[in-house]
């Protein structure tokens, strides 16, 4: 608590929160506008039946899709777009050059980044405005209004969502430079918490569930985050050694130093990119099931969900999606850390690994490290995503729609966000505290003694 105050007592530390928090209000409040055209009292009562791609992107919008707003995609394309960017520049000479250019390369790819941002919201607004169209909600009320012309609505959609997006994008900028954490991270994080008050209440109210159930949720739930915690901070440290240096007529030896490499090295993005790859035909085969009621397709979806009503038909899902987490993180750390330029850099700065020879044989030490952290890692990660089925299941709580809402809204991707960004602006307010001289959050012993 007095961390808490002393935040509050720094003028310039006090004006980063307040202006990160006034950002964050400001994107909730945006997400109860409602696109031009809407019918507001219709959409309220709309939700597309199970887990699909809108239930995905409802999620990391802060709920803003289902109610069809302005921010409805949320910061997500700019995301996407940032993603492809980083793959191209691996894939791409000229633009890998650009990133070695130092800061004009870099604004150069964020310009690109941000092209790429509006093509991509451009395109999944069409399909969301698609869905709005042709969507009605439970009590068979359209979603649009009967007096808007849909080629009006498409054209005012497109504009209204992608200017949302770019608005996001500016303020997730605004948050960065002039606030306190990761801005883009911060409006998802600010998005996905602002649901749970509302889904716990569904479930408070809902009288098939018993209060000995919810407790053990909670309970289960805080287990999770503290595993969470645990992957996301956990690191392997090679030992790292330089050669003697000069400081000004002497010759001494340069500190001894490490190479952290993460337990999860690539985050959230083996979540992401596994689920969706499993959304999708999920989603197709739920399409076809409904245009075409063949007991094929009802089969199919239901050896692709993890809620199935028997426990075998739920092992395809639980095996495919840990083998896509395992994949994704093989490629993802192989992407972002490149043992060969490691290695090289580290023989060009005259830095070693004790005992292990430079060049070939620090390439070759930094694979084999790697290779065997990222697999329990990477198992680890899976495990999390997959506990929160495990759990509903094994109580017995997979019929119920709210704890389902629940699963998918607070599963391993959404926890892992939450986790992650929570403990990275904890550490940058840490910083900010400790570079003024002021105790921070994490205390980590006294030391006793008088230093003579």
């Amino acid at each position: 608590m007095g961390a808490l105050i002393t935040i509050f007592r720094i003028p310039d530390l006090r004006k980063k929160i307040l202006f990160t928090v006034g950002l964050l209000i400001i994107f909730r409040m945006g997400s109860f506008i409602t696109i031009p055209g809407v019918n507001s009292v219709a959409v309220a009562q709309a939700r597309p039946p199970g887990q699909s791609f809108l239930d995905v992107v409802n999620v990391f919008s802060g709920g803003a899709l289902f109610k069809l707003s302005i921010f409805s995609l949320g910061i997500m394309p700019y995301i996407s777009a940032s993603i492809i960017m980083s793959l191209l520049t691996v894939v791409i000479p000229a633009l890998a050059r650009l990133q070695r250019e130092g800061e004009e390369g870099r604004k150069t790819i964020n310009r690109y980044t941000r092209y790429g941002t509006v093509v991509l919201c451009a395109i999944q607004a069409v399909f969301i405005l698609m869905w709005a169209v042709n969507e009605k909600n439970r009590l068979g009320q359209p979603l649009v209004s009967e007096s808007m012309n849909h080629n009006w609505f498409f054209v005012v959609g497109v504009v209204a969502i992608t200017t949302g997006t770019i608005l996001l994008m500016w303020m997730g900028e605004q948050i960065t430079e002039r606030g306190i954490g990761n801005g883009a991270s911060l409006i998802i994080f600010a998005g996905i918490i602002a649901q749970l008050p509302g889904m716990l209440f569904q479930m408070f109210r809902d009288s098939s569930i018993q209060i000995f159930d919810i407790i053990i949720l909670m309970m289960l739930f805080i287990i999770l985050i503290a595993l969470t915690v645990i992957l996301s901070q956990g690191v392997r440290k090679v030992p790292l050694q330089y050669g003697k240096k000069m400081q000004g007529r002497r010759m001494v030896q340069a500190q001894s130093q490490s190479i952290q490499f993460k337990l999860n090295s690539a985050n959230v993005m083996p979540i992401i990119f596994a689920s969706s790859l499993l959304l999708f035909p999920q989603t197709v085969f739920g399409m076809l099931g409904e245009s075409s009621p063949s007991s094929v397709w009802i089969v199919m979806q239901q050896w692709l969900n993890p809620f199935a009503p028997q426990f075998y038909k739920q092992i395809p899902y639980y095996l495919i999606y840990t083998l896509l987490i395992v994949f994704f993180a093989y490629f993802y750390t192989a992407i972002y850390i490149n043992p060969q330029e490691l290695a090289e850099n580290l023989k060009k700065y005259g830095g070693f690994i004790p005992g292990i020879r430079p060049g070939t044989h620090t390439r070759e030490y930094i694979e084999n490290t790697l290779n065997r952290i990222i697999l329990p890692g990477a198992i680890f990660l899976a495990g999390l995503a997959l506990a929160p089925y495990f759990i509903i299941n094994a109580m017995d709580l997979k019929a119920n729609q709210n704890i389902q809402g629940l699963a998918y809204t607070f599963g391993g991707t959404s926890l892992l966000i939450i986790v992650g960004v929570a403990l990275d602006t904890l550490k940058q307010i840490e910083a900010q505290l400790k570079m003024r001289n002021y105790q921070g959050f994490m205390k980590k012993g006294k030391i006793r003694g008088r230093l003579k």
